[in-house]
């Protein structure tokens, strides 16, 4: 809406103004230089006055984007902590064996990425000489997150550094003899190298944050000092676009993670092309991190610009930099310098009478050549700034060109993403460009040699002493020796080993109830790690506020509006629950953090994260494939579990499917308990297994309900099936020459099969045994393995059939999944096998309606049953028509 004249309202309209008379005159004077100096000179001064005004801590907003220069002007960049002609050596030889290794993997079609590397290599070696701590030194060190594609790069360095050798890089991607080298950074495959699983493109900048403010939470809880840590996030090749790359920016600048710095690779490509074609990223990644709070510093332009920015006295070579979209810029690396005096100097006057003044030699430094990104100096200059910033984390944007040094068939080309292998001329101009002593004798068999200056070259010795200044070797990943964790107090077991008596209660507030009884073990009570994404009061947890505390690093600043009340919302700088707000994302990244801690700082942490079943594996299932790639370690658990459990909610709520879809990772163990005790002996296990003295890189998914049940006392001897997968938890009852079935049911389902264990008994005399399936998994798993062990040559039979051997009658199992869940393990169950489930898409209902819909509830179960019998002759047809009338069905 606008007022009568046109003039858009402003929220300046709604404030007394002290002084008009003063304020007409600001504007009036810059009227006045728009006037007679032009718009740019008033839009210059208006922006100089604003970072003046921030400078001198007056409340403005804050400029979201700033010219597209350097942030640090060449006069203003500190000195240079090494010998630049030393490093320029190491990353020619860097460079030479990136492409080596995966040129000469190309003949056996295995792929690999070289632009990249070629475009960030001094990126990584700024860091790698004068700021990566490493893990041997005081501390943790940091954690580096590289960019996935850059990995031939990282390779070739510990090669020259003596961590590998030429047969490993001769293996780059040929891991199935298991001296191979992974694509990608995966620490599953190369542990000792590898941290931080990063090329599912955009959970490393995502993983990135909460790893920084994981950090921050383990030193405010005084866990562990992590203030000399360090977070380094590389990103690149499109990587930006990706949601997850951003999604956490806010919380970054929220929780000033300082600690924290992304170095986003712009070399202006994706993978296909030109990342913003018609546009600029620098710009809008500035305007985008500027909003969110980060500090940010630009290095786009190398010193050869220099020359060119002293001479634009009247703005308009920084204009035209402003203007001028990413993939014309692109182009102008691969044209000739009569094309860029047209096209780019031509665009106004100024800009001509500038060109006049330049060689073309020195126009195709700048434009081919000349970035920030490819200068020591220019990068040091930024990282430098990075650390010295508080208060916020820095996002340095630096400008580089894909493909860099590889030759014009490489630079700048929209398919060098694509592209696998250079020729050997390719190769020698690659060579002359770098300076490197390789004679063309290397080259007699026509394949590209490796090259080294030797263990004892200067070139090595000073990247080792760098190293060793620094904390030893980087990338790396270590696992300090950590004691394992001592078993907690067995009372907290007991609780739910005694059953509940006649008080119901569901098996999610089990699990809450056994976490915090764990929580006050004074041994490990301190290293549980609750995680839930806001609706901690949905699964019971408020109780946990109190007594744990919500952890925020300022405390809390508030009086909370139930400060009355028991169970008040309390937050607090050692605060022990990650309570994330609606963010499953977030929640998946603070576990992977808190799971890995062992190594990345020889801590051992106890995650459990907690959320809606419907909105994990499905949700954020990338997430979990990261944290097995990662080893981590911990209890996920999917509440308010199954299809039919949730009223009301339907088909968005409804999970029917995720045990099917964690069952393909193999470093989940899997678990859907029916009974309070059975989640105790699951988690007791499970803590053995994580943390005890021989530790697995396994972590739990178990599922529990929400529906009220009373729960029962453990039997006696169960354990061993409990945790295995199957146990006989009813056995029964009815005329000796009765017929028998086996029914088997997991989570709540067992307790349709209970009502219709005593339906078939009371109304059709027919006897069935109640087993209780707490993994179907794992029952899987088992048989697989002894499937494995047979083509070995070694006889082991499976446990699911050595616990149902002999057991009479067919198997009916029924769950509050889909029927594939169960019948995982129908291939090795010598009975007859059938199965009920919920398939197809849930629904808003009753408990009992949605489950008389999906045929699983205990008369449906009954009248499956009977149609079993009347198949082997055992029972009558007529009794499943009569069942069938009888129940309403």
């Amino acid at each position: 809406m606008t007022d009568p004249v046109g003039k858009l309202p402003s929220e300046l309209d709604q404030l007394p103004d002290r002084d008009a008379e003063e304020t007409a005159e600001w504007a009036a004077s810059l009227d006045a230089v728009a006037e007679h100096a032009g718009p740019h000179r008033a839009a210059y001064l208006m922006r100089r006055t604003l970072q003046h005004a921030e400078k001198a801590g007056v409340a403005l907003p804050r400029l979201l984007e700033t010219d597209y220069v350097n942030t640090i002007p060449t006069s203003a960049e500190p000195a240079f902590d090494g010998d630049e002609a030393m490093e320029q050596r190491i990353t020619a030889w860097n460079r030479w064996n990136a492409a080596a290794m995966v040129t000469r993997g190309s003949k056996y079609g295995v792929g690999g990425h070289i632009a990249t590397f070629a475009s960030a290599a001094w990126l990584y070696e700024t860091g790698f000489n004068h700021f990566f701590r490493g893990k041997e030194g005081d501390g943790s060190g940091d954690q580096l997150y590289i960019q996935g594609h850059a990995s031939p790069g990282i390779y070739a360095r510990a090669f020259l550094d003596g961590r590998l050798t030429e047969a490993h890089l001769d293996n780059f991607r040929q891991e199935a003899g298991g001296n191979g080298l992974p694509s990608y950074p995966h620490p599953r495959r190369l542990p000792w190298l590898w941290e931080f699983p990063t090329v599912s493109m955009g959970l490393g900048p995502l993983s990135a944050i909460y790893q920084a403010r994981f950090n921050r939470y383990l030193h405010n809880r005084g866990i562990k000092d992590t203030a000399n840590s360090h977070v380094w996030a590389f990103l690149g090749d499109g990587e930006m676009d990706e949601p997850e790359s951003t999604a956490a920016l806010a919380l970054a600048s929220r929780e000033q993670l300082d600690n924290l710095t992304f170095v986003v690779n712009c070399n202006l490509q994706r993978l296909d092309g030109p990342v913003r074609a018609n546009f600029k990223i620098v710009q809008e990644l500035e305007a985008q991190f500027r909003g969110a709070g980060w500090n940010v510093v630009k290095s786009l332009w190398g010193s050869a610009w220099d020359e060119l920015l002293q001479l634009d006295t009247t703005g308009a070579l920084v204009r035209r930099l402003r203007e001028v979209p990413d993939a014309q810029f692109q182009t102008y690396a691969t044209r000739d310098v009569a094309y860029i005096r047209e096209h780019f100097f031509g665009a106004e006057p100024a800009l001509v009478e500038l060109a006049k003044l330049l060689t073309d030699a020195k126009i195709a430094e700048c434009f081919y050549t000349s970035r920030g990104g490819h200068e020591a100096r220019k990068v040091y200059a930024a990282y430098r700034a990075a650390l010295a910033h508080k208060g916020a984390p820095t996002v340095i944007l630096a400008q580089t060109v894909k493909g860099y040094t590889l030759g014009k068939g490489f630079e700048s080309k929209n398919a060098n993403h694509q592209m696998k292998k250079l020729t050997i001329d390719e190769f020698k101009g690659m060579r002359e460009l770098l300076g490197l002593p390789i004679p063309d004798s290397a080259f007699a068999d026509g394949v590209v040699p490796y090259g080294h200056p030797g263990a004892d070259s200067p070139e090595v010795r000073y990247l080792q002493e760098r190293r060793a200044a620094l904390g030893g070797p980087a990338p790396a990943r270590r696992v300090h020796p950590v004691a394992p964790l001592p078993e907690p107090e067995e009372r907290a077991f007991k609780a739910l080993y005694k059953g509940s008596g006649k008080q119901e209660m569901a098996t999610t507030m089990a699990f809450v109830r056994l976490v915090k009884d764990l929580m006050r073990d004074k041994e490990t009570g301190r290293r549980w790690v609750p995680i839930v994404p806001d609706e901690a009061r949905t699964f019971g947890m408020e109780s946990l506020f109190p007594s744990a505390g919500i952890y925020s690093p300022l405390g809390q600043t508030y009086e909370p509006v139930d400060r009355d009340q028991l169970m008040y919302y309390k937050e607090a700088k050692d605060g022990q629950i990650l309570n994330e707000g609606i963010t499953e994302a977030g929640a998946m990244a603070d576990f992977i953090a808190a799971a890995t801690s062992y190594s990345t700082h020889g801590e051992t942490m106890i995650p459990f994260y907690i959320f809606y079943s419907m909105f994990g594996w499905q949700r954020t299932g990338d997430q979990m494939w990261q944290l097995a790639d990662q080893l981590g370690k911990g209890f996920i658990v999917g509440a308010t579990a199954g299809r039919t459990t949730l009223t009301g909610e339907g088909l968005q709520h409804a999970d029917g499917h995720s045990h099917l879809i964690a069952a393909t990772n193999p470093a989940s163990l899997n678990y859907d308990p029916a009974f309070a005790y059975e989640i105790a002996v699951i988690v007791k296990d499970g803590l053995r297994r994580m943390y005890g003295p021989e530790a697995e890189n396994v972590f739990y998914y178990l599922t529990v309900y929400n529906e009220p049940k009373p729960q029962p006392a453990m039997p006696e001897g169960v354990e061993e099936g409990i945790v295995k997968g199957l146990y006989r938890f009813s056995e029964g009852s009815a005329g000796a020459d009765a017929p028998r079935l086996q029914l088997l049911a997991s989570g709540t389902a067992i307790h349709w099969a209970l009502e219709a264990q005593r339906l078939l008994a009371d109304d059709w005399d027919v006897a069935a045994d109640v087993w209780s399936a707490t993994s179907w998994g794992e029952l899987r798993r088992d048989a697989l393995e002894a499937d494995e062990a047979l083509l070995r040559g070694e006889q082991r039979t499976p446990y699911v059939t050595q616990a149902l051997e002999g057991a009479p009658g067919p198997v009916l199992a029924v769950s509050d999944w889909m029927r594939q869940v169960p019948d995982q393990i129908s291939q090795w169950v010598e009975q007859d096998w059938s199965s009920l489930g919920t398939d197809g898409f849930g629904l808003s209902d009753t408990r009992e309606a949605a489950r008389r819909h999906f045929g699983v509830d205990a008369q449906s179960i009954t009248v499956a049953a009977l149609a079993q019998l009347a198949r082997r002759g055992e029972v009558p047809a007529s009794a499943v028509k009569e069942a069938r009338e009888r129940y309403g069905l």
